[in-house]
């Protein structure tokens, strides 16, 4: 079921036919969302017979139209608060009021991202956001990303004035923005995708328009930059209107683009490589797991692609920084099946060892570069492979990581809030979903 996962998600019977369902069962049932993985729910009986019958056991059917896919939603208990980590079934379509401020006559349809999509209506002070779309790179989630539009912009009398579009031009939702905005003509806007993320927290905790800037640390898998940049681990100055990036960890190359996403062999060996020279790291360390697994692969070819910036994107990224450390201990280093599992796997394995390792972590360094404060985690690497080599319980090491990246963060907020004498700060972006870093 979930072989790596110390958490199961689970639900009551929230309708008369689960109750009546259920009545006649003594043991729990495990469902599907009637969906094959990264595409959207089937719809009718037909299409689940054929999609999903290699996969149920049995099929609940209906003879009811299904007007509007809703998946379902998943929520988490964090620092004692349930947080809605997919907004969907039970919240969709929820129209959320907005902050004083925001009582304007323009109507704007914002697109989403391309991974995780929901997209939003803005219309007389309120915030209309859709359900739980899905990663738009699948042909048939795009098609009810497009369908989902036009349902609720009818649904509500929506009529757009502008539209709204990540600042990533290749993402698909930003392309089908463009695309809308030069159909009818619709005045268009790029957002960044961290100051989004800003905006979004501030929003949905009443903060009114002209509220003055706050601190801020998005971290998350990857955002297009101000200036085409990748990022991902940011402490940004920052209110609904201008934002300021005031520090970030080091940028390290993702070698091969995409597949950096996806292998995170890839990634530890980009950190290796930028912070030592990889011969004396392969000599000093050459029975580690890691290090044999590296052997195994095209070195060479990544270096020189590397030194010459072919593929390999310079990136801030915490979500590969966590891949990286995540392969240095041997947590699917070859390959991950789903975003973000390298980080939950890491997250697993320090649980048992976090809290009796309170104010313990591993050295590291933040650097002033030009005025903006860059993590470097040289030391910290280095460290981990000692311990590696000591054969110190992993547990141990993936708590004392964390611990680190906490240290750090709380360290850099603390002095960027003396230098921009602000003291509301906001976490935001997808890393914090780790409960251990949000405590």
């Amino acid at each position: 079921m979930a072989p790596t996962e110390d958490k199961l998600g689970f639900m009551l019977p929230y309708t008369p036919l689960h109750y009546l369902l259920l009545q006649q069962l003594s043991n729990p049932l495990v469902m599907t969302s009637g969906n094959l993985s990264d595409q959207p729910q089937c719809v009718d009986n037909h299409e689940a017979r054929q999609k999903l019958g290699t996969i149920a056991d049995y099929f609940l059917m209906h003879d009811r139209d299904i007007v509007n896919r809703l998946d379902d939603s998943v929520m988490r208990l964090l620092d004692n608060k349930m947080h809605v980590l997919r907004r969907a079934r039970g919240f969709s379509p929820e129209v959320l009021q907005l902050p004083e401020g925001f009582n304007n006559k323009q109507q704007i349809l914002a697109m989403g991202g391309e991974l995780k999509n929901s997209f939003c209506l803005l219309k007389q002070g309120m915030a209309i956001v859709s359900q739980h779309i899905g990663d738009l790179e699948n042909a048939a989630a795009q098609l009810d990303y497009r369908y989902q539009l036009k349902c609720y912009q009818q649904l509500f009398d929506f009529k757009a004035d502008l539209i709204a579009v990540d600042l990533h031009a290749d993402y698909l939702s930003t392309q089908y923005g463009q695309q809308l905005a030069e159909d009818q003509p619709f005045s268009l806007v790029s957002v960044q995708h961290h100051h989004a993320h800003i905006a979004a927290c501030m929003a949905e905790h009443g903060l009114a328009l002209d509220t003055p800037s706050v601190l801020a640390a998005v971290f998350d898998g990857l955002g297009m930059g101000l200036s085409g940049e990748l990022w991902g681990s940011e402490f940004l100055f920052s209110d609904y209107s201008t934002c300021q990036r005031l520090g970030h960890f080091q940028e390290i190359s993702m070698p091969g683009g995409v597949p950096a996403m996806r292998e995170p062999w890839r990634n530890a060996y980009a950190q290796l490589t930028h912070y030592f020279n990889y011969a004396d790291i392969h000599k000093e360390f050459a029975d580690l797991e890691i290090i044999r697994l590296l052997e195994t692969k095209p070195l060479a070819t990544l270096t020189s692609m590397i030194d010459k910036k072919l593929n390999s994107p310079l990136s801030s990224s915490c979500g590969r920084w966590f891949d990286a450390f995540a392969a240095l201990l041997g947590l699917c280093p070859e390959q991950i099946s789903y975003e973000g599992q390298a980080a939950i796997m890491l997250e697993n394995l320090a649980t048992t060892e976090f809290f009796k390792l309170e104010d313990n972590p591993y050295s590291y360094e933040i650097e002033n570069k030009n005025e903006i404060f860059v993590i470097n985690w040289q030391a910290l690497l280095l460290a981990v492979l000692q311990d590696l080599q000591q054969q110190i319980d992993k547990a141990v090491i993936a708590a004392r990581i964390h611990h680190t990246l906490i240290s750090a963060t709380v360290k850099l907020l603390m002095k960027l809030s003396i230098q921009t004498e602000t003291n509301t700060i906001i976490l935001s972006g997808g890393v914090f979903q780790n409960r251990l870093l949000l405590d």
